[in-house]
């Protein structure tokens, strides 16, 4: 990482978006998010994800950009001291550009304290020339010498001192940092981070597999620890590309292709609608109440945009339809206590029979789950338990 990434980073969190940051500071939207993306890999964190086609920052960012202020300050006071400082109207530019590597910064503080160039390569296993060189593009940098050579060594100039001084409170800063970072990398090569759809409520059967699993592993004796996330079909493929994640349970096949998957169970969709409801099919449904479906991210939101468009005459509701609910508590509620009608897997809506009038399609139209992992054992000790436990609460529909 260089200083300028770190405050073109900064200035991200604090306005909370990529294109307004890179506009403000004059550069393209594809440079502020890939710098972005080097800070999420060298801090072993996730600052940021895409919504409304841009990225935005998480509340993890507020954590690192209180971290980052150490260095910002003595950003300043660099500017400061080199050879032509920045007025205060051009202090974003400049910060936003300065290619100073924190690389480079670790390698002048080894040469300040060994006292010597030809030590201080040995000790970072460096060549001498290269690590001259670097010291030279510094005192470029600065507008000056920072070491006096010595026939004992390298003596820190009045500036060199100065200049140290700084450097080394960033370098301190970067340095909590990253142990931090190290610890939170530590944690999560140790545990299995389990993706899955986001269930119905607590009594549907993704719910209970993700108990299930929880408790069988807990008690096998696996070392690793657990890790469970809930997001859309399309998030969990994105999170298992890039590492994130290293089981999934989606409710779509499409982008697995990659990654050892197996079909979990299969089913087929259903209509759920209020309990009161006295409509005799699904078009009548559709055309007198007002829809809500997940959203195509979802592979039941795709297969049931689908097949809800086109149906029956124009809805007299249509300013009322809702297209994108990505909460399936929130649509069960919807349907049960609001009038609504949706969509979902029979294997999910047997368990709120209670709740929703249970409507088969005229045509039947198959859905089935799948579980893909990254190969690992311990993902694959999960998978197994996982599958365990559908059987059990399901059936053994594999």
């Amino acid at each position: 990482m260089h200083l300028g990434a770190l405050y073109i980073a900064d200035t991200v969190f604090s306005l909370g978006s990529v294109r307004e940051t890179a506009r403000r500071l004059s550069l393209s939207a594809s440079t502020v998010s890939g710098i972005l993306r080097r800070l999420e890999a060298e801090l072993a964190i996730k600052l940021v994800e895409r919504a409304s086609g841009e990225l935005v920052t998480l509340l993890a960012s507020s954590r690192i950009q209180k971290g980052l202020q150490p260095i910002l300050i003595q950003m300043r006071a660099l500017a400061e001291l080199t050879a032509d400082p920045p007025s205060p109207d051009d202090f974003s530019a400049w910060a936003s550009r300065l290619p100073l590597k924190i690389a480079t910064i670790e390698r002048f503080l080894e040469v300040a304290d060994q006292g010597s160039i030809n030590r201080a390569a040995r000790r970072l296993r460096l060549g001498q020339p290269q690590l001259s060189l670097q010291i030279a593009n510094l005192e470029e940098l600065m507008g000056c010498r920072l070491f006096e050579r010595q026939a004992q060594g390298s003596v820190l100039t009045e500036k060199g001192r100065n200049t140290y001084a700084v450097l080394s409170a960033i370098g301190n800063a970067w340095s909590e940092m990253k142990a931090a970072a190290d610890d939170r990398f530590q944690r999560t090569t140790r545990a299995v981070r389990i993706g899955s759809i986001i269930p119905t409520g607590s009594e549907s059967w993704v719910a209970r597999c993700l108990g299930s699993l929880v408790s069988r592993w807990n008690t096998s004796g696996n070392r690793s620890a657990l890790s469970l996330v809930l997001m859309t079909a399309d998030d969990l493929r994105e999170a298992l590309r890039s590492g994130r994640i290293d089981v999934a349970i989606v409710d779509s096949v499409f982008g697995l292709d990659s990654f050892e998957h197996v079909e979990l169970l299969a089913t087929e969709m259903v209509a759920i609608a209020p309990i009161e409801s006295t409509e005799k099919d699904l078009a009548a449904l559709i055309e007198n109440r007002p829809l809500c479906l997940p959203s195509p991210r979802t592979g039941i939101g795709h297969a049931a945009t689908g097949l809800s468009d086109g149906r029956g005459r124009p809805r007299r509701h249509r300013g009322r339809d809702i297209t994108s609910v990505d909460s399936l508590p929130v649509i069960v509620d919807l349907v049960a206590n609001h009038g609504y009608v949706s969509f979902l897997g029979h294997v999910s809506a047997r368990p709120i029979a209670d709740k929703v009038r249970i409507l088969e399609l005229e045509q039947p139209l198959p859905l089935s789950y799948h579980l893909a992992h990254n190969g690992r054992k311990a993902s694959i000790d999960a998978c197994r338990l996982i599958r365990e436990a559908v059987a059990e609460i399901v059936g053994d529909q594999q």
